[in-house]
């Protein structure tokens, strides 16, 4: 899948959550996503829990979280 074909996964309307990123013709947040994954559930779990979604807008939630961080700085907190 290339760069622009995961993109298109994604769309943000400001009607829909918000504003917020979602994964297309669907209401799941990106961020929400992102979260299941960080809390350890598989790709394949989240979407059992989330029936529309295909693998493959996992990993377009992956690759739009990717380009995030890669626009910020981030400054570790210091102890």
């Amino acid at each position: 899948m290339t760069k622009k074909e995961f993109l298109e996964r994604i769309t943000i309307n400001p009607n829909i959550q918000n504003g917020k990123p979602c994964i297309k013709s669907t209401r799941t947040p990106v961020y929400v996503i992102l979260e299941a994954l960080a809390l350890g559930m598989t790709p394949k779990e989240i979407c059992r829990e989330y029936p529309p979604l295909t693998p493959e807008d996992v990993q377009a939630c992956i690759y739009y979280g990717a380009l995030l961080a890669d626009e910020q700085e981030i400054v570790p907190s210091i102890a």
